[in-house]
């Protein structure tokens, strides 16, 4: 695996001279890469999220395939390109680039892309060929870790020309700090003990809870996850974990999505991700609710899953099909989380996070008392 920028030139030239040196003797060429699938995942308790395991998929050179290697190949020259001269570029700029060369060498004709998607898939591709990050190649997403808030959090910032940068989170007033996709180059320190970090599901939640003084009155971090959480919110809440050393919880809905896409991502990672999960996922973050007991405990309204409403359903198709088959919720260490699967399975219910809001609707701070009280309780899994 790549681990530096450093390698992946001196890796690249030699799939490519062992490419040339196959097609001068007469030989067809072939590309292994990583098969990032749930087939090809591994879960490993030490480790906390899953790996990939020794499945390769391989590309031999033939009619099919061969605008495939050509591309991966015209590709990978730009993005080399963008590693020597220090240019960082996102997916779509990297289309357009290609777009470019084509349109002023139109020997390059044939390689073109229909639409971004094709040129997304042969980064991706070259990604798993090399089995490095994306962002070691110099390409960045456009999202950006986590609307966060904290009166004790300092990140320091090594920025490209050496210099630091210092951001004291209590003096950003209403505004979140929202670390870059890739925050391996933040070092994180705390004016004050933290004493654990939310991670909450919703935006806006995350926002109320903040405007009515969640961080004021206590020695956290709070971290607006934004749905399914981006790579930058992953290597972000991996940084807290890392670094910080400080308990993490995550209060979302309760529904089959969220216990799959949402939570074990930010837990473990995915399978698509394989090769990246070691430093995008979180795995010591525990689910803080909402739990199925916690509807009768607190009295929460709660509504069954539509049977006509098609995202609901796949997602408890997807749930049944993770009981089954994912190595993640096969762990015995993940027997809590499995267990909840199988209850929105059973009863097909789901519970939404501000469903906590109707506990005591006048008292805003409500949500905050019973999200503590979890936490000071150990009524997590």
């Amino acid at each position: 695996m790549a681990s530096s920028t450093q390698e992946i030139p001196k890796m690249s030239r030699e799939v490519c001279l062992k490419m040339l040196h196959d097609l001068e003797h007469a030989k067809r060429p072939v590309l292994y890469a990583t098969k990032c699938t749930l087939d090809n995942s591994r879960y490993n308790p030490k480790v906390g999220f899953l790996t990939p395991g020794p499945k390769k998929v391989a590309t031999e050179l033939n009619v099919s395939s061969v605008k495939k290697m050509s591309r991966a190949i015209f590709m990978l020259e730009i993005v080399l390109r963008n590693i020597e001269t220090g240019a960082v570029n996102t997916k779509r700029e990297l289309y357009y680039i290609s777009k470019g060369e084509i349109k002023h060498n139109p020997e390059l004709k044939p390689l073109d892309f229909a639409d971004q998607d094709e040129s997304d898939e042969i980064i991706d591709f070259i990604c798993e060929l090399l089995e490095c990050y994306r962002e070691e190649l110099n390409c960045y997403a456009n999202d950006r870790g986590g609307q966060t808030y904290s009166q004790n959090l300092v990140v320091t910032e090594t920025l490209p020309d050496g210099e630091k940068a210092v951001i004291d989170l209590s003096k950003l007033g209403t505004t979140p700090f929202q670390p870059k996709n890739r925050p391996q180059s933040l070092r994180l320190t705390a004016k004050k003990k933290i004493d654990f970090g939310l991670i909450v599901e919703s935006e806006g939640t995350a926002n109320t809870l903040v405007a009515n003084g969640f961080t004021k009155r206590h020695n956290a971090i709070l971290l607006g996850a934004q749905g399914v959480p981006s790579n930058a919110v992953r290597g972000w809440c991996k940084l807290i974990q890392d670094q910080l050393k400080v308990p993490l919880y995550f209060f979302g809905d309760l529904d089959a999505y969220t216990m799959q896409n949402i939570f074990r991502t930010l837990k473990a990672g995915s399978a698509a991700s394989l090769i990246r999960n070691s430093d995008f996922s979180a795995p010591d973050v525990r689910f803080l609710g909402v739990l199925p007991e916690d509807i009768k405990k607190y009295d929460l309204n709660d509504y069954p899953v539509k049977e006509n409403d098609a995202q609901e359903v796949r997602a408890l198709k997807k749930a049944q099909d993770a009981l089954s088959n994912d190595p993640f919720f096969h762990d015995k260490r993940n027997k809590g989380l499995s267990e909840i699967l199988h209850w929105l399975l059973k009863h097909k219910r789901r519970c939404e996070q501000q469903a906590f809001f109707t506990v005591a609707p006048r008292d805003p701070i409500m949500p905050e008392k019973i999200i503590v009280e979890k936490i000071n309780k150990g009524d997590f899994v």
